[in-house]
């Protein structure tokens, strides 16, 4: 009988753990999770989308994981009954300058066999989303869908412990030491040994890929990405999802307007540097946190090159109505009177020595220690998939 140690409890780790137990059910699993809840961050603090493989570069790991997590994920929330909604999406080209862009990644898409994928003109557009601005193209994609992802990772905790795992809340992981024939996970309630070790850190996935002996690049630098809530007046003007044309220099999609399973819709997010890998306010600042970006040689890289566009993110991050004006562009309807802000998320966005933004998952296997080094979005789609992935090739 094998033991294997999952540190990590979002969505990520818990379908690691599940598809172990799956395939090798006499097997021990232990879960250590820092927090006392599960999915308490990335996947607890994102916009709840179920991307359909749109954006991501062709025989990316990104493209091929999101295409299969997809499935397998409207799969598991029917099993589970989960709330999922295959509400559909819209990218919207603006004016003429975002054309060029827009048919490279009408192409992408299409390379990707996003299922249902439409180029459609002005008319469509009104007829998908009465709202949205009169754009000059829009690619369709009707199966991109929301879900509640912290009742999925609930329901993937729910499955590891009636197969017969162990799920430990509140234990965070301060030591990785490999000793004879294993590994033993140190955390404040003393030190198990383990046969092999998965590491699914997202937020300290660099701290936790240290301490067991791997590379020490990538960095985590972490985004924070603001969200409005609509008004109830104005929350119907929007039925799906409406984005813009993503600037491919960056992993993040823009500002979009994103309806929620549970009721309302969102504007959001943006994406400006966090100060905090943990907290959750305007205000949050970790020093640890802020030390370790300012430290990292990459952080000074990527600010030198992209300083103009961080300073556009700025006046969004301070003015509701300078958010809101580059959101207007897409449903005009909707202004900042008509939201309030809301929550914000983390992202955990892994930045090379030389300033690049590492674009695809990274996950490194050595020596019986399995560790998810770079797993943003579309890590929550693809989570299912993910773990596949992780489980076929640990030895």
């Amino acid at each position: 009988m094998t033991t294997v140690g999952v540190v990590g409890g979002g969505i990520v780790g818990l379908a690691v753990a599940r598809e172990i137990l799956l395939r090798r059910p006499e097997d021990t699993v232990v879960v250590f999770e820092k927090e006392s809840s599960l999915g308490a961050h990335q996947t607890g603090h994102n916009s709840g989308v179920v991307h359909a493989g749109i954006y991501y570069r062709p025989g990316s790991l990104k493209a091929q994981l999101c295409t299969r997590g997809r499935y397998l994920l409207e799969e598991f929330a029917a099993e589970h009954g989960i709330p999922y909604e295959a509400c559909g999406k819209l990218v919207v080209a603006v004016d003429e300058s975002e054309m060029g862009r827009f048919d490279a990644l009408e192409k992408t898409a299409t390379e990707n066999g996003v299922p249902g994928l439409r180029r459609v003109g002005p008319e469509e557009i009104a007829e998908i989303e009465p709202y949205a601005a009169a754009g000059l193209a829009a690619l369709h994609s009707p199966r991109t869908a929301i879900i509640d992802y912290v009742a999925a990772a609930e329901a993937l905790g729910r499955s590891v412990t009636e197969a017969g795992g162990e799920v430990r809340l509140g234990e965070e992981v301060t030591g990785i030491h490999r000793v004879t024939g294993g590994i033993e996970v140190e955390t404040p309630a003393g030190r198990t040994r383990v046969d092999h070790l998965v590491v699914c850190g997202g937020l300290e996935s660099d701290r936790l890929g240290e301490l067991t002996g791997g590379p020490k690049t990538p960095r985590i630098i972490p985004f924070r990405g603001e969200y409005m809530q609509v008004s109830v007046a104005k929350q119907d003007l929007v039925r799906g999802m409406v984005y813009p044309v993503p600037d491919p220099r960056y992993p993040f999609l823009g500002v979009h307007f994103t309806r929620r399973v549970g009721g309302g819709l969102e504007v959001g997010p943006n994406a400006f540097l966090a100060l905090s890998r943990r907290r959750y306010r305007r205000t949050s600042l970790t020093p640890r946190d802020l030390v370790d970006t300012l430290a990292w040689p990459g952080f000074w890289r990527f600010a030198a090159e992209h300083w103009r566009t961080g300073f556009t993110e700025l006046r969004g991050v301070l003015s509701k109505q300078a958010y809101m004006r580059e959101a207007q562009r897409y449903v005009p309807e909707i202004g900042a009177e008509d939201v309030t802000r809301a929550g914000l998320g983390l992202r955990a966005q892994a930045v090379e020595r030389d300033g690049s933004l590492v674009d695809d998952f990274v996950i490194h296997h050595a020596d019986g220690i399995t560790s998810v080094r770079n797993a943003p979005s579309p890590a929550a789609t693809s989570s299912l998939a993910i773990a596949e992935y992780v489980v076929d090739r640990m030895s």
